[in-house]
């Protein structure tokens, strides 16, 4: 997209690219708690780069473009300077509060519009709608209503609304991280991932696909995006499965269905951990030991089918040049940056610090080889990449925050516990299957980091109503929150599998689907099992990592089917 820009539109890109970089590696070391500076700055500048990349085709609708970037600025900027006479006045706002808060409103509808389609504007029209006619809803849902301008203060100006949570997070945490992950890419880390997991056991029987595995674990943690890992590791993986004698459909579905299990991974877990931290009052570093466990065993189930898939088909890799104790001697130093992001977030300090400093370390080894070197031209770079990367998920804040707005407005946040409840009949099971359920439609249509928060808004209460702790209750949610990334009918990520590996997509997204079945056991074992999510004494807890880990073997073994053609064989011996 940056290269369709011309040479002005660049220059503009670059300097909000580096401006991004330098202010909030200087708020971060500086001040880490988010203030309204912070979060006005990102969405400016987020709200700039979508209206200068999404750009219009014809040259009368790229001046309307440049209009809705200068009424962008206009309107966050009068709610950066304004921040606490609004807040004085609440109840009596002016004339042109009213104004500025109903074309910012309208502005974020449009900007979404434009990156994630037009699912958001739907969603985010009917939530106007919903908030407007609320009293003519029925009596399960309905409320006392508002006017339009009254409705768009409340969503531009208050905490939960465009500027609530997701501002928050993005501004504080996520863009740091991304560009972090930039960065780390450019330093030439993404080779180290896919070298020393292809030497540890890519000669092993299904070796390819324990490798597709071990390296969506370690880049899929950084990059925030299934499909983002699913189309950069799977783009040299999902070729060697089927050279190795994986069937296209199956190297299709290993691919995203390892991709996945990034986002549940520890140190940076995507952007749901850093908002789950937010939600939960809890510090990062209790967020990143709860979702080890968990996402280990995540792993684990979709490294056993592979084995057991692949000793049924006979799949047996190729040995490599080098052993993996000589890739990691030469290599290790690209373990640095992760690392150190780990230790300085164990020890207390803030994510975004620790971020900052994790990104200068990818600067720092990225000048042991030569051909690596970030320079000034490849600095440049990895911040327009990071940049760019983040626009996606920065374009949701404002319909985001009209969906929260408007259901904290109307109490639906309050009722919604108990619609779900007297729906499930006070079962804790039939409640995660709804939210399942809940999190699969919703994440048709928007980023799945957007589909977790939405969902914990209104959901979390119903499971610690049933007795879930706050913190497993979240982990059900954000686990459930990327189902649709491998459940038909949308499953993009598995289709995005599909179409390099040359397969049929459907038989790739069920593959997939197959894979990743531990996705949908995790949310139960958070629900039923304390244990699971560090809740209990010790010894409870080693007890439900033990039983835990031999029935997902045997979980895995089941599914992959091989008990079949063992049966099947052994029955043909005894006919013989």
């Amino acid at each position: 997209m940056y290269n369709e820009l011309n040479r002005f539109e660049q220059i503009m890109f670059d300097i909000c690219a580096l401006s991004l970089l330098l202010f909030y590696s200087y708020a971060a070391i500086i001040s880490p708690a988010s203030t309204q500076l912070h979060r006005g700055v990102y969405v400016i500048i987020t709200y700039l780069l979508v209206f200068l990349i999404y750009k219009s085709k014809s040259v009368l609708m790229r001046i309307v473009d440049y209009i809705l970037m200068i009424a962008s600025a206009t309107t966050i900027t009068y709610w950066i300077l304004n921040f606490e006479a609004i807040n004085y006045r609440t109840g009596a706002e002016t004339t042109t509060d009213t104004y500025i808060a109903m074309v910012g409103v309208l502005i974020s509808i449009e900007l979404a519009r434009r990156v994630v389609g037009n699912v958001f504007v739907i969603i985010g029209i009917a939530m106007l709608a919903y908030g407007v006619y609320g009293d003519i809803m029925p009596d399960l849902f309905s409320h006392a209503g508002a006017t339009f301008p009254e409705l768009c203060v409340s969503i531009f100006y208050k905490s939960d609304g465009i500027f609530g949570i997701m501002a928050n997070v993005l501004a504080t945490y996520i863009i740091l991280f991304v560009l972090f992950g930039a960065f780390l890419e450019k330093s030439g880390a993404q080779k180290f991932f896919i070298d020393f997991p292809l030497a540890a056991v890519g000669h092993k029987v299904g070796g390819p696909g324990k490798v597709a595995i071990i390296a969506s674990g370690l880049f899929g943690s950084i990059s925030g995006s299934a499909i983002a890992n699913v189309v950069s590791t799977g783009a040299f993986t999902i070729p060697m499965m089927k050279k190795a004698g994986f069937k296209p459909h199956v190297a299709g579905g290993i691919e995203p269905a390892a991709s996945i299990g990034g986002m549940f991974m520890p140190p940076i877990m995507g952007a749901g951990g850093f908002i789950m931290a937010e939600l939960t009052g809890q510090p990062y570093s209790r967020i990143m030991l709860v979702a080890l466990f968990p996402a280990f065993m995540y792993f684990f189930s979709v490294f056993v089918m592979v084995h057991y898939v692949a000793k049924k088909d006979n799949v047996i890799g190729e040995k490599s040049e080098h052993s993996a104790m000589e890739i990691f001697k030469k290599e290790w130093f690209y373990t640095i940056p992760l690392i150190t992001i780990t230790i300085f977030m164990l020890y207390g300090y803030s994510p975004g610090y620790s971020a900052i400093l994790g990104l200068i370390s990818c600067i720092v080894i990225s000048w042991v080889r030569k051909e690596t070197r970030i320079g000034p031209k490849q600095f440049l770079e990895a911040a327009r990449k990071g940049t760019e990367s983040s626009l996606k998920i920065g374009a949701t804040v404002g319909v985001i925050g009209i969906i929260i707005g408007v259901l904290t407005y109307s109490g639906l946040v309050l009722t919604f516990a108990d619609i779900v409840i007297g729906l499930a009949g006070g079962s804790l099971l039939l409640t995660i299957a709804l939210i399942a359920l809940a999190s699969l439609v919703l994440g048709m249509g928007v980023p799945v980091t957007a589909a977790y928060l939405i969902t914990a808004v209104v959901a979390v209460p119903a499971l610690t109503h049933l007795g879930v702790n706050e913190l497993a209750a979240h982990m059900i949610v954000y686990w459930l929150s990327q189902d649709s990334n491998i459940t038909p009918p949308v499953c993009i990520a598995a289709f995005a599998g599909a179409t390099i590996a040359g397969a049929n997509m459907w038989k790739t997204a069920f593959s997939a689907f197959k894979f990743a079945k531990f996705l949908y056991l995790g949310p139960l074992l958070f629900g039923y099992v304390p244990g699971f999510a560090l809740n209990g004494s010790a010894t409870d807890i080693i007890k439900a990592f033990i039983f835990i880990i031999i029935g997902t073997w045997l979980y895995s073994y089941i599914l992959s089917g091989i008990w079949l053609k063992t049966w099947l064989s052994f029955g043909k011996n005894e006919t013989a």
